[in-house]
């Protein structure tokens, strides 16, 4: 499967009345409209649509969100073309040995490029190779925002990292991950890269690892030095991502409550439901309406199961990966900073030193380079995880859109089915009791 290969949801058109079956009807029935709806429908149809302030309405437009969704996804994938590596995380499987557990993921690659030998490969690897190629590529590019992984750690006794359902949101993020590498215009041709997709055997050496990322940090102290200001652009950067931090915080607590509600009303539909299935059992002049009052009520569990698995499983990790996402960007411009701090350091020490010629000491000159390259580099990946957060929460928030559009489908169906039940059953009630029934 290729990088670019858009995942289509299921349509959420609802079901014409034709097509529904009352569940304690044998058969179904067909309804036709009357001549009247069909020449109401048919005029819509032919007159240009026209809202109040006088814009015309495309008749064309999607029947759903999700054909919606897809139409976004095409727009954002026509560039799909011109890429030349295209990598695929996939295939989980559970490894155990006498020292450890562990999950390695497949990794597949195609490309087109002379840097690497085969148009094809395909290797298997866990989470910690995918964590060393993060660190090598901080430590190679660190004027570069480097993509987040997902958090290694997790709470024992709360999560379980060999359920599928944790395996799954793992390697969704994973492959996000390596994704975004591959489609960046350096990061891609990082050799580390290269190792990490072809070589069988990965020679990590995460000591030497550790060692250069701790030189990296001692290379950017500055002797207390205090840096005089940011450019307004950077400042506004920083200013920005606090700001998006408060609002992702605000929006996971909330998602959090609304899926521990849904997660305790689920509960109760589920001990709701069989209580009319048992009744059922016992009353066979009621048997009819009483099944069909649980199966309406079976049915609406299903629809919000998938409902609460899908904001799980795909709303939360989205804000949780921006979380991280926010700390990579702040790294960035924290070394930026202290590259800014280290060039105004040398500049004053060099104005304080009176010398004969009024040149810039090569040191100082090398120290500006760095932090123009810098503040180059950060802005080009600014503005392409602007992009990337722009098409991913459009693709969420539509996303979010159409599976509650879905569910309201299902449940409103069901609420339907239910009323004929309840009415069904005091039809039944009402004729025992004229017949001196008792129940």
């Amino acid at each position: 499967m290729s990088a670019c290969t858009p995942k289509s949801l299921a349509s959420s058109g609802q079901k014409p009345i034709q097509e529904m079956c009352h569940p304690l009807g044998a058969e179904e029935a067909v309804l036709t409209p009357s001549p009247d709806v069909r020449n109401i429908t048919s005029s819509i149809g032919e007159k240009d649509q026209i809202l109040p302030n006088g814009t015309p309405v495309e008749t064309s437009s999607p029947s759903s969100s999700s054909s919606l969704l897809n139409r976004l996804q095409l727009d954002d994938d026509l560039d799909g073309e011109t890429r030349d590596l295209f990598v695929t995380v996939d295939d989980p499987k559970k490894h155990v040995s006498t020292m450890e557990t562990y999950i390695t993921y497949r990794v597949v690659t195609k490309t087109t490029r002379v840097e690497f030998d085969l148009p094809e490969y395909t290797v298997r690897r866990r989470y910690q190779d995918f964590d060393w190629l993060r660190t090598k590529l901080e430590d190679s590019q660190p004027t570069h925002l480097i993509p987040p992984l997902p958090e290694k750690f997790v709470m024992k006794g709360v999560v379980d990292r060999f359920s599928e359902e944790f395996v799954e949101t793992r390697r969704k993020a994973l492959d996000k991950f390596l994704k975004r590498v591959a489609d960046h215009p350096v990061l891609s041709f990082n050799e580390h890269l290269n190792s990490f997709l072809s070589a069988k055997d990965l020679n990590k050496r995460q000591g030497l690892a550790l060692l250069s990322k701790m030189g990296e940090s001692v290379k950017y102290v500055t002797g207390g030095y205090k840096l005089r200001g940011r450019p307004v652009e950077f400042s506004a950067m920083g200013d920005y991502l606090d700001m998006f931090t408060q609002k992702l915080g605000t929006i996971d607590r909330i998602a959090q409550r609304i899926i521990k509600e849904q997660s305790e009303y689920l509960a109760e539909l589920k001990e709701y439901g069989p209580v009319y299935t048992t009744w059922a059992a016992s009353e066979a002049e009621l048997q009819g309406p009483l099944e069909g009052v649980a199966s309406c009520m079976a049915n609406c569990s299903i629809a919000l199961d998938e409902l609460t698995q899908d904001m799980s499983g795909d709303f939360l990790p989205v804000l949780r990966e921006y979380v991280l996402y926010i700390e990579s960007m702040k790294a960035v411009l924290k070394k930026r900073d202290n590259v800014q701090a280290e060039y105004e350091a040398k500049l004053e020490a060099a104005a304080l030193r009176k010398e004969e010629r009024p040149t810039v000491p090569t040191d100082v000159e090398k120290c500006q380079d760095r932090v123009e390259c810098f503040n180059a580099d950060l802005k080009s990946d600014w503005d392409q995880w602007q992009n990337n957060k722009t098409q991913d929460f459009r693709q969420l928030l539509t996303g979010m859109a159409d599976h509650n559009i879905q569910y309201y489908e299902k449940v409103t169906a069901g609420d339907y089915w239910l009323m004929l039940s309840y009415v069904h059953l005091i039809q039944v009630v009402v004729q025992g009791a004229k017949g001196s029934v008792s129940y």
